[in-house]
């Protein structure tokens, strides 16, 4: 199964769970996409395929600039895995494919 799609997602983050719409378009070992919520869109940049894992970093403005770097993996139609969010650490990410 390919791991394309798109997710309704859930990120755990000390300014609460914060919800949003990731979408992955994959192309060979490399993915574009975006990661919507009501916080706005993120763009994906180092979008990277290795079977069912992807890997990728999205930049934020707010609540303070910086990288976000994330990694999950895809399981049928479940997605997990974790968003490392600069000195702040890492948050557990976990939803399923709508899409």
């Amino acid at each position: 199964m390919t791991v394309a799609g798109t997710y309704e997602v859930v990120t755990k983050t000390p300014m609460g769970d914060q919800k949003s719409t990731l979408t992955v378009n994959v192309s060979g070992d490399a993915f574009t996409g975006s990661n919507v919520g009501p916080m706005g869109s993120l763009d994906i940049t180092d979008g990277k395929v290795d079977g069912q894992t992807i890997s990728w970093s999205s930049k934020i403005t707010t609540p303070m600039p910086m990288t976000l770097d994330c990694k999950a993996t895809i399981d049928g139609d479940a997605i997990s895995g974790t968003v490392k969010a600069g000195m702040f650490g890492s948050f557990p990410l976990n939803g399923s494919r709508v899409g």
